[in-house]
């Protein structure tokens, strides 16, 4: 399952989180959700940002140390009909965010 809604974000950078078994990626007025890997804790650190391509440090329940994990946004912004060059283009960094 994966949804979006529209948020206000005046900044080039993007926030990535997880809650309930959910992914969220927020930049530019969107809050995009996608399901998670079962056994995420949480995310660490964002590694590297590759307009659409995230490594990214993720805690998981079922070990104590954190995991490189690998995100391609691309694939999913199509899914939901957005312009994923037209999107990533101004996105200049990802930083994790946990209200």
């Amino acid at each position: 399952m994966t949804e979006y809604k529209k948020t206000t974000s005046p900044s080039h950078e993007a926030l990535l989180s997880s809650t309930d078994g959910f992914t969220a990626f927020s930049f530019g007025g969107y809050n995009i959700r996608f399901r998670a890997p079962y056994s995420l804790e949480r995310y660490v650190d964002v590694i590297k940002w590759d307009n659409g391509y995230l490594v990214v440090l993720a805690k998981y329940s079922h070990n104590a140390e954190p995991e490189e994990e690998y995100i391609d946004l691309k694939p999913i912004l199509e899914g939901l009909y957005i312009d994923s060059a037209a999107f990533l283009k101004p996105i200049k960094n990802v930083r994790i965010a946990y209200a």
